[in-house]
């Protein structure tokens, strides 16, 4: 988690959204945007999944070789 949240933050900056309406946009607490972007909290996949949707990107999930 630690390598995806400055994406996310650069990224809702990037499109000029503010938390709240990130959190409007992806249906996801302003509190859980806030520290999903902080880098504390435990958000689980499908919350994530529609931050990430809102701002454009993907994750991958693969398993290990």
């Amino acid at each position: 988690m630690q390598e995806i949240t400055p994406l996310i933050l650069q990224t809702r900056e990037r499109l000029a959204l503010t938390q709240a309406e990130l959190a409007e946009l992806s249906g996801v607490s302003a509190r859980s945007i806030r520290e999903l972007e902080n880098g504390r909290g435990n958000i689980g996949i499908r919350p994530l999944r529609q931050v990430l949707e809102v701002l454009g990107l993907t994750l991958e999930i693969k398993p290990k070789a």
